[in-house]
């Protein structure tokens, strides 16, 4: 008598055991195989012979089949039909023969086309005077149609194109009144109906918010539409955009409350459209009268559509590590400690701690939303900056602090309007001074990019224009400016141009009184390369860098790609801190580099030449990190 163990197997003696495997092992062995079809196509060729290929593609055939029968000869032609049809032809002559089980042979006679007789497109309701459909009818691919051989495609563009814009710009009661390709095989004709009934245009309800650990009221005021605007599914989009930007939520959800909708996906085989319609054989049977069959969506009382809003609160504490490198100031320890939201206002508040051997640099900002937290906001920033500079002559300690208002505006400018309090204990070169400062400044800055991590076309601006007088209690006076430009260029896929240039300018009665943090040097990674780091500018009878009053630095690199993550880069570097309203010479330098397109930047190996060094000799320069 047959018994099973306790985990569901079948006792017995390993003889049984072995033979239950065996018939199991012979059972699979003998189910049928299956082919996939190769099909030679003959008689038409290009898109024609493609599709018919993409059709036939997805039958499979067991491997114990007759492929003679009827069954699959069949399936064949009907399949091979089925492809011409949206190229027009409706009346081919099929012969299929099979090689083999996974080898077809089609022989086509495409026969006579289907030519377009008439063509009836219309919109119809409030979207008859919506630009975006009138464009699209301006552009409708079925105008020129009309006399000419039937292709389903244009049908289904235009259509889907009208629905797309349906859904985007809020006609969610919209259908098609009549959607048909109708064809008459034995008149070679066909005759197109498209008319789009649009309905009321919806328009933005309530705002709905779940999840969130901000005032509801807040996210509210963030949206870029009001109630009762007409509905932009973009403006859903730029909603969903600014909540991200904020930093408060780890995940948000910004849709309307409509009913979900399917999709299908992209075919890479051209399809015959649904809506395409073969009337019977006896021509006085087939009426060009008809409606489409979509059902129509009942009306709501109001024509508005509420959005809904849910979200996860990101976390109230982050922290960062990281380490980095770069001939500037040698090997570099980052430390973040980041809180995106303190209270239910969305205040936030980040602390950045960097270390090197000549600079170590503690920096915070205390962030306080305004009414559209993502255009407009209060801060507070402090710091402290310890500097040993042996190569610039510079040993300085640094604390500040400073209270501004921050603009970010449609086009993409940020305007800060600020007043910083500095205190500077400094020696540069044979001068010491301390120095206390209050200083009201301006800036503006505005960054475009395709891509950041690498970038094949971008810019970034940077104005600033602040002052100091002994009028308000600073220790000096002076105004200065100082204005950023770089650009990057492609040409192709495979050329990559980069410019940069820097200007700045100082007024002040008495130098010395200015600490080193805002008197001008250059040279190194980033602006002269051939020479270290800060190491152009004025000096003293010593030889002891002082810093200049005025810069003018420019750059222009050629980058061109040699394998998939490798470019190679040549350069020119030139500029020159002075005193002067116009330096009396310009150092100069040229090199060759390597960027290699890491997860987390370029990294960036160049060798430059000083053309203008007494010692003339090569520099290597390293960084890593993105551009702008």
């Amino acid at each position: 008598m047959r018994s099973f163990s306790r985990n569901g197997m079948i006792a017995g003696t390993p003889t049984r055991k072995l033979l239950l495997l065996t018939l199991l092992v012979t059972s699979l062995c003998q189910a049928p195989a299956v082919f996939a079809i190769d099909a030679e196509v003959r008689g038409v060729r290009g898109e024609l012979a493609t599709n018919i290929r993409n059709y036939l593609q997805s039958l499979d055939i067991p491997g114990n089949a007759e492929t003679q029968t009827y069954s699959y000869s069949a399936e064949v032609t009907q399949r091979v039909k089925d492809a011409l049809k949206p190229y027009g032809y409706y009346e081919p002559e099929i012969s299929v023969s099979f090689r083999n089980r996974e080898e077809v042979i089609v022989d086509v006679d495409r026969g006579k086309p289907v030519r377009v007789r008439s063509v009836v497109v219309r919109v119809e309701g409030e979207a008859e005077n919506d630009e975006p459909f009138q464009e699209a009818l301006d552009a409708n691919p079925l105008a020129d149609l009309e006399g000419k051989r039937l292709l389903h495609t244009p049908y289904d563009t235009l259509k889907t194109r009208l629905t797309g814009l349906a859904l985007e710009r809020g006609y969610f009661d919209a259908r098609y009144r009549q959607s048909r390709i109708e064809v008459h095989p034995w008149e070679h004709a066909a005759y197109i109906s498209l008319v789009f009934e649009s309905g009321e245009r919806y328009r933005f309800g309530d705002i709905f918010v779940s999840g969130s650990q901000i005032r509801e009221e807040r996210l509210r005021r963030m949206a870029p539409f009001d109630p009762d605007d007409r509905y932009l599914a973009t403006d859903v989009a730029l909603y969903s955009q600014r909540l991200g930007d904020a930093g408060w939520f780890r995940s948000i959800s910004v849709r309307p409350r409509l009913d979900e909708r399917s999709r299908q996906s992209p075919s890479s085989m051209v399809t015959s459209s649904p809506d395409a319609r073969v009337e019977g054989e006896d021509p006085d049977s087939g009426g060009r009268d008809f409606q489409d069959d979509l059902a129509v969506q009942e009306r709501p009382q109001r024509a508005t559509v509420p959005i809904e809003v849910s979200v996860t609160p990101e976390d109230r504490h982050k922290f960062e590590t990281g380490i980095g490198y770069s001939t500037d100031v040698g090997p570099r320890v980052n430390f973040g400690w980041n809180m995106p939201w303190l209270n239910d206002q969305g205040h936030s508040l980040n602390n950045d701690l960097s270390l090197s051997g000549p600079e170590q640099t503690l920096v915070g900002e205390y962030n306080v939303p305004l009414a559209n937290p993502a255009r407009d906001n209060y801060y507070m920033r402090y710091g402290f900056k310890n500097t040993d500079r042996s190569e610039s002559d510079t040993r300085s300690f640094e604390s500040s602090v400073s209270f501004g208002r921050e603009w970010r505006f449609e086009n993409d400018w940020i305007q800060n309007a600020y007043l910083r309090t500095t205190y500077e204990d400094f020696t540069q070169g044979d001068e010491k001074d301390q120095v206390v400062l209050f200083i009201p400044g301006m800036s503006w800055t505005r960054t475009r990019t395709d891509e950041t991590r690498f970038p094949m076309w971008g810019d970034r601006q940077d104005i600033l224009v602040e002052g100091s007088s002994d009028a308000w209690g600073s220790d000096a006076n002076f105004l200065r400016t100082r204005l950023n430009s770089q650009w990057v260029r492609s040409l192709g896929a495979n050329n990559r141009f980069v410019a940069r240039a820097t200007a700045g300018a100082t007024s002040t009665d008495d130098f010395s009184q200015v600490p080193p943090s805002l008197r001008f040097f250059t040279g190194g990674d980033s602006s002269v390369r051939g020479y270290e780091y800060e190491t152009i500018a004025p000096e003293n009878s010593d030889g002891d860098l002082l810093g200049g009053k005025h810069l003018l630095v420019g750059s222009l690199e050629y980058q061109r790609q040699v394998a998939n993550n490798w470019w190679g880069a040549t350069f020119v570097d030139t500029g020159n801190a002075f005193n002067d309203w116009w330096p009396d010479d310009l150092k100069t330098s040229a090199g060759v580099g390597v960027r290699w397109i890491s997860p987390v930047g370029p990294v960036r190996l160049d060798i430059a030449h000083p053309f203008d060094s007494e010692e003339n000799s090569w520099r290597l320069h390293f960084g890593i990190g993105p551009e702008f």
